[in-house]
């Protein structure tokens, strides 16, 4: 299975601290093994999932597209403002 980065998802990782990486790093790993456990969006964003998880003591949202073989992870970050800056 191939994984890939858009460069908004590594920014977003490289500056996590250590704590929140291992809870980013396990959302990943949900996300390779049940793909459909996120959340598919309409509208203009109709072909992302997000998947919510607690990333200390806050809401994270990981947006990502998958097929069968491959998997791509679009960005990373806090609800704030998050929906916005997945349009651009």
């Amino acid at each position: 299975m191939r994984i890939e980065q858009k460069p908004t998802f590594r920014r977003a990782y490289k500056k996590l601290h250590p704590n929140p990486r291992t809870d980013v790093d396990q959302a990943i790993r949900t996300i390779i093994s049940q793909p459909e456990t996120g959340e598919e969006k309409r509208g203009d964003l109709h072909r992302v999932s997000i998947h919510k998880f607690d990333c200390v003591n806050q809401q994270y949202l990981l947006a990502y597209e998958w097929k069968a073989e491959w998997r791509l992870l679009l960005a990373l970050g806090p609800h704030e403002n998050f929906y916005r800056k997945l349009k651009r």
